[in-house]
């Protein structure tokens, strides 16, 4: 199986692609030459990791039948100081709301998106250490 992507420079620091059929801008911020029209591209390893996982979690409890009545997945990263600059590690906080949540179902469905279902963490783990924790929200 193999997966391809192609971006276009639409001038000064902008590219353009389509994924799944959905338009995306990525441009750099004013002061490096961009105009800001869109996200940078690290940050967008954040989000393919938290929608990886999320996606996972939440298909995944729903089978355990664990009803959520909110669900939020924050990915914090930490990059190096010095060019290339990259991220050596991202921590994944999971903040679930519900009653009477079942923390062994919650961390069941974290653990099996994590080593099992979830291609980005798999990808993520080889290159930087990935690490999470579970809030219950009120």
């Amino acid at each position: 199986m193999k997966d391809t992507i192609n971006i276009r420079w639409v001038g000064d620091m902008a590219f353009e692609t389509e994924v799944n059929n959905h338009k995306i801008i990525l441009d750099a911020a004013p002061q490096v030459g961009g105009k800001d029209m869109g996200p940078r591209p690290k940050p967008l390893m954040m989000v393919a990791l938290a929608g990886c996982t999320g996606m996972d979690v939440v298909s995944i409890l729903k089978k355990m039948r664990v009803n959520l009545e909110g669900f939020n997945v924050r990915v914090e990263g930490e990059l190096t100081d010095e060019h290339p600059k990259h991220f050596i590690s991202m921590h994944i906080i999971y903040e679930f709301k519900g009653k009477d949540l079942p923390m062994d179902k919650l961390t069941k469905a974290i653990e099996l998106s994590q080593d099992t279902y979830c291609g980005v963490s798999a990808s993520y783990r080889k290159a930087m250490k990935l690490t999470y924790e579970i809030k219950i929200v009120n």
